[in-house]
């Protein structure tokens, strides 16, 4: 069974940087798209960034320009680099991956906690 586990939250004042890390258990990483979600408080779960195994990315709007979603296929290994960060930015970020199989697969991490205070 694939598993997810984030890494790389915590708490930043605005304007600074964080990096979060998805680690995969399995090397089914490699076929797999990855995105980054995040939900808020009271808000629905929001597409962040995806990144697809050949690494063509599509962004959220208001991330574009400050975040950056990349991959190492060999290490199975995720990050999103966030730049410039905003309280509007404080979330938990989950790591997701779907990928077909015969049909299709997805899973999702445990989530990491971003804060950004103003």
């Amino acid at each position: 069974q694939v598993q997810l586990v984030e890494s790389g939250g915590g708490v930043v004042q605005a304007g600074g940087s964080l990096r979060l890390s998805c680690a995969a258990s399995s090397s089914i990483f490699n076929i797999a798209t990855m995105g980054w979600y995040r939900q808020a408080p009271g808000e629905q779960r929001e597409l962040v960034a995806t990144i697809t195994p050949g690494s063509s990315t599509i962004y959220k709007d208001s991330v574009k320009g400050r975040f950056t979603i990349s991959r190492d296929n060999a290490k199975n290994m995720g990050y999103l680099q966030m730049n410039s960060l905003k309280p509007d930015d404080t979330a938990v970020y989950y790591c997701n991956l779907n990928w077909v199989l015969l049909r299709k697969f997805e899973i999702w991490g445990q989530g990491t906690l971003v804060t950004v205070s103003s």
